[in-house]
């Protein structure tokens, strides 16, 4: 897909505040540091429209990108890292989050970033439990792909099937924010829901 066009328009913290256009939705989920923003700006060819950060956990809002004037990217808070207090990280990862991904109609497709090198923490797991919960379809994206051999992509792929026990008609798409690998076939996947 060739992104002409994308914006950030909210950053919500309660369904008041989410966009009313109906338009279609693909969450983006992913521990703090596992480079989600570098993974959207890397889909929609922009340097710095998501903004990446040294201090893990940076994101405590649902920030809803509009791309092409056709959809959201929804980046939902990370998980894992943040030096919030527990009060506060319930908050925005509980019930925000539960209110988001039970009652959002809009909502076609959860996508989960995780980090190929390595194999897939507790909080991975719990979190793509969560989405399947939910019965939302899941995208597996496994990105860092250019910090492995070659030759060990196989392996690190079974590793995260296994590990999430990933669901058949789930899919796991090798990517490389740094070289692009992967791109087309993530959109390939992601414009059958759009």
């Amino acid at each position: 897909m060739k992104v002409n066009k994308a914006e950030i328009v909210i950053s919500a913290v309660s369904p008041k505040q989410y966009p009313q256009d109906r338009l279609s939705e693909i969450a983006l989920a992913g521990r703090s540091n596992v480079g989600k923003s570098s993974f959207i700006n890397r889909l929609i060819h922009r340097k710095n429209l998501a903004r990446t950060s040294s201090k893990p956990g940076k994101t405590q809002t649902l920030n809803f990108y509009r791309i092409n004037e056709k959809f959201y990217f929804v980046d939902v808070p990370g998980y894992g890292y943040a030096k919030v207090s527990k009060k506060e990280r319930e908050k925005w990862g509980g019930k925000m989050m539960e209110e988001y991904f039970a009652l959002r109609d809009t909502l076609k497709l959860a996508t989960l970033i995780i980090d190929i090198r390595h194999k897939p923490t507790d909080d991975d797991v719990m979190m793509y439990e969560f989405l399947k919960h939910y019965q939302l379809p899941v995208l597996v994206v496994a990105t860092k792909l250019d910090k492995i051999p070659k030759n060990k992509k196989s392996a690190h792929l079974e590793q995260v099937i296994q590990t999430l026990d990933l669901d058949p008609e789930d899919t796991v798409i090798p990517f490389s924010s740094e070289t692009g690998e992967g791109k087309e076939d993530v959109w390939h996947y992601l414009e059958q829901y759009l």
